[in-house]
């Protein structure tokens, strides 16, 4: 196998596709196949090798990565080919070129990790090979979720995030489009069964239908692609996402060429969203507008001067340097090709002295590295976990065997413990590191293809898609810098393309609304509750001489009830169209009435309190004791809350939202809250308000039954604040209009545990128990005892 050897005191090897596909041959199984021979070489495949090189420059030069210890490397070519993969892996581990399993060459010499390979399929096969000895296995492109089994595969890692997220996203992107006719196509390995399934799963959940579903077939020279090319033909669909590597898709673009099939709006994934294979002239009119989810990209330091400075004068990788001259300067050498024969095309000579630094393309283009940056960061990590081993003395962060091992002398497994553990910072300011499944955080670019000045293809970065955001803040998205590649999808955003997208239809409108049954059943609820405090108040107003009323504080009671008919009533403000005014004013309206309910029950609460310990005549409370103090606190209290509503308002006050992400062809129009921290400053301050009267309640809940109004107030705060810490829960999962259902249940609820614990029993006795209602039943209940521990 052609490979590149620099020697070291700790060997790292590597499997890169400089080729990226082969020769095909028919095998007949009735002798041995032939030697396989690997074709079209990939520059932008070399230009991993050269990450692989330089960062290898870089931990040798650099004093505080494993001092004194050389870092050497071993690189094969895999021409994207399982056998070579395999053959190039056992050639590591034995050293000098030879594939001996079981046995190594390379005497005192420990190999550190193996970086790749680049297929999944491959990558399984090594890992559970490598896994066996516990050697650690960093990939750069195998996205398989099938490798995050740990238990399977307990030495592999990769620096590219799992299917698992890219198939979600995948199908997310459709979706965020409104495309519902939707035709899927992937490879027939690990890497496309497996991403491709779960994608068609996550669109058939959300409504949105598959069209149809191919194969692009490994095994074949043409991939099977006249057969698949024709059902695109057939199908009326035009959104089509393909699960595939560069070199698996490029027959099936050749055909499509032939077929002239350029209305279709591809949607990569990874694998080939961010390919330079395509991007000359031959294919724009087929991938122009082309959309899709890449790796995201990092920045090497000074990597285009070392890029340019490679030459045949280097003799490091010497054959691979002729193959990239002879592609980027169109032109052979004299002992690559006999110039006697008669040629149909005139060739250029290479002469050597050609410098790369007067060419500009995808080999010394730096600006947007991915896989590239993939392979550099893994010889990073492997790097990072060398040093600390090293340091294991140091930090005292002995492996599971208690002992230092020795950097000299390790055994794979003993290295896997430090690479686990690795956390690293890349060029984008985001750490690197694994979870337990092996895996890194998974972030993606959303790239657009669109047409250069010069009329060839180029990759731009339209958006992100982070899993680690906070709910429904996984696409960021800037949809008007977004190139089609066909006008039929070019619906307005209130709008979204029929089945057979030949036009747009009016998508459905959402909200909760007087018509829903749902909305009309809360706002008549809210309505009937409302008139049961006013009753309420009503009979506190006509028995208000009564002693009953007199000791529960006449004036903070109706009050009360004065307020209670409003908290009900602010509910019907979240039903109806969103409006502008309505966003602005309902979670203010509802945060002020609550605060005011709230301030009164406080105050009635201290008041009890005060009442109590004020009874002696040279008490210095007696004074604390007045009604205006009990005004005193709730307009304090009062105060606050609308101080805290108006820097609401004037920082980022809440506004009507079209949400066209949650539900594909649905438009949620919701009241957006403006500032999170707003809303929830607001009821926040609610929680403290009631938290507070709770807590006071509940240390004087012994005194006299004349003043047991404490216990009435214990348990209506008890039930108020467990009812809107059931709404934040609930509020996390609901969508739509089922949140602002949720918050208006709150709403009603908490309302009714407030007129429940604080007046029902008082009306009862005022209605059904009058003989309790006087003042020789209160002076009995006075004498009672009371214990000292149930008042401090």
């Amino acid at each position: 196998m052609e490979r590149i050897f620099q020697a070291g005191d700790i060997m790292l090897g590597a499997l890169l596709p400089l080729h990226i596909d082969k020769e095909y041959h028919p095998v007949s199984f009735r002798e041995r196949p032939p030697h396989i021979n690997c074709t079209t070489f990939n520059f932008e495949n070399f230009q991993q090798l050269q990450a692989l090189i330089i960062a290898v420059e870089e931990i040798n030069k650099n004093p505080n990565i494993i001092p004194n210890i050389t870092l050497g490397f071993q690189a094969y070519d895999s021409c994207n080919v399982l056998q070579k993969d395999l053959e190039g892996m056992f050639q590591i581990l034995t050293g000098h070129g030879e594939a001996i399993p079981n046995y190594q060459c390379l005497k005192n010499i420990s190999v550190a990790a193996v970086i790749g390979p680049y297929v999944s399929t491959h990558a399984i096969l090594l890992a559970n090979i490598l896994g066996v000895y516990r050697y650690p296995q960093i990939s750069h492109f195998a996205t398989s979720r099938l490798l995050s089994n740990q238990v399977m595969f307990p030495s592999f890692f990769r620096t590219v995030p799992s299917d698992a997220f890219q198939s979600e996203g995948l199908a997310k992107l459709v979706l965020f489009f409104s495309w519902t006719w939707v035709g899927l196509l992937a490879v027939d390995n690990d890497y496309g069964q497996q991403g491709i399934q779960v994608v068609k799963q996550e669109i058939e959940k959300a409504g949105a239908c598959v069209a149809f579903s191919e194969t692009i077939l490994m095994s074949l020279p043409d991939r099977n692609a006249k057969h698949i090319v024709k059902v695109m033909k057939d199908s009326t669909a035009t959104a089509i996402v393909v699960f595939s590597l560069p070199a698996d898709f490029l027959p099936v673009l050749e055909e499509m060429l032939v077929q002239n099939i350029t209305t279709k709006m591809l949607v990569a994934s990874e694998g080939w969203s961010t390919s330079t294979l395509f991007i000359g002239h031959k294919f724009k009119d087929i991938l122009y507008g082309t959309i899709g989810l890449g790796l995201q990209s990092g920045i090497i330091p000074e990597f285009r001067g070392f890029l340019n400075k490679a030459h045949l004068s280097t003799g490091l990788g010497n054959y691979w340097l002729k193959l990239l001259w002879e592609d980027i300067f169109t032109c052979k050498f004299l002992e690559e090709k006999n110039l006697t024969t008669p040629m149909e095309k005139p060739v250029n000579i290479c002469t050597g002295i050609e410098s790369l630094e007067s060419i500009s393309n995808s080999y010394n283009d730096v600006s947007s590295l991915r896989t590239t940056y993939n392979v550099y960061t893994a010889v990073h990590v492997v790097a990072k976990a060398l040093e600390d081993l090293k340091n294991c003395c140091e930090t005292g962060d002995l492996c599971p065997h208690r002992r230092c091992p020795d950097i000299w002398n390790f055994t794979p497994w003993q290295l896997l413990y430090y690479v686990r553990k690795v956390r690293i910072k890349l060029s984008s300011g985001r750490d690197l590191f694994f979870d337990q499944n092996g895996d890194p955080p998974a972030v993606y670019d959303i790239v657009n293809w669109k047409l250069s000045p010069e009329g060839t293809i180029k990759q731009v970065k339209v958006g992100s898609y982070d899993i680690a955001a906070s709910f429904g803040q996984f696409f960021t998205l800037n949809t008007s810098a977004i190139m089609w590649a066909t006008e039929d999808h070019k619906c307005s955003w209130d709008e979204w393309p029929n089945l057979q997208n030949s036009r747009c239809i009016q998508k459905g409108i959402e909200y909760l609304s007087y018509e829903d049954p749902l909305g009309a059943t809360l706002a008549a609820t809210s309505i009937l509750s409302s008139l049961v405090p006013v009753f309420i108040l009503r009979l506190f107003i006509k028995h208000r001489t009564t002693p009953i009323v007199k000791a529960n504080n006449y004036s903070l009671s109706c009050l009360l009830l004065f307020c209670l008919p409003l908290c009900f009533l602010c509910s019907l403000a979240f039903v109806g169209f969103p409006q502008p005014e309505k966003c602005l004013l309902c979670q203010v309206a509802f945060g002020l009435v609550f605060a005011l309910c709230v301030s009164c029950i406080l105050a009635k609460t201290i008041m009890v309190v005060l009442a109590f310990m004020a009874t002696k005549p040279v008490s210095k409370l007696r004074r604390l004791a007045s009604p205006l103090v009990s005004y005193i606190i709730i307009s304090i209290c009062f105060l606050l809350q609308f101080l805290l509503c108006m820097v609401w308002l004037l920082k980022a006050p809440p506004h009507t939202e079209y949400n066209t992400e949650t539900k594909p062809g649905i438009i949620i129009v919701q009241c957006n809250n403006g500032s999170t921290v707003g809303f929830w400053s607001m009821l926040g301050y609610l929680g403290l308000l009631a938290t507070i009267s709770f807590i006071v309640a509940f240390l004087s809940r012994g005194l006299p039954d004349t003043f047991n109004e404490a216990k009435y107030i214990t348990f209506s705060m008890l039930a108020f604040l467990s009812v809107w810490v059931s709404f934040t829960l609930a509020s996390l999962s609901a969508q739509g209009k089922y949140i602002v259902a949720t918050e208006i249940f709150a709403i009603l609820s908490s309302s009714w545990a407030l007129v429940i614990c604080m007046f029902v029993s008082k009306c009862y006795i005022i209605l059904f128990k009058p003989q309790m209602n006087s003042r020789k039943s209160l002076i009995k209940k006075d004498c009672k005892p009371v214990r000292a521990k149930h008042i401090m």
